[in-house]
C-alpha cells in the first residue's frame, strides 16, 4: 500500500516551501501535490452600481438646498 502524508506549511519568502518528512530517508523520491486555497473572487462593481450606492448614501437635496448651501459658504468668505 502506498502510504500518503498530508502536511500543512506556510510559504515561505521566495514563493519557497519547507516540508518534513518523518517517514522518509535521504535519497528517496517523493512526489508532491501543492493544493492551494481557493480566495474568493472579488466581485467589481459597474460605475452605475458605484453611482448608485454612492446616491444611495446621500440624502437626496434639491438643487435650491445646493444653491443654498453653497450661497452661506460664499458668505463666509467675506466675514
Amino acid at each position: 500500500m502506498q502510504a500518503a502524508i498530508r502536511i500543512t506549511t506556510k510559504v515561505l519568502p521566495g514563493n519557497k516551501i519547507e516540508i518534513e518528512l518523518p517517514q522518509a530517508e535521504i535519497g528517496d523520491n517523493v512526489d508532491v501535490f501543492v493544493i492551494l486555497p481557493e480566495k474568493p473572487a472579488s466581485k467589481r462593481a459597474s460605475v452605475l452600481e458605484l453611482i448608485e450606492q454612492a446616491r444611495s448614501k446621500h440624502a437626496f437635496r434639491t438643487t435650491e438646498d445646493i444653491d443654498r448651501q453653497l450661497q452661506q459658504e460664499r458668505d463666509s468668505w467675506d466675514s
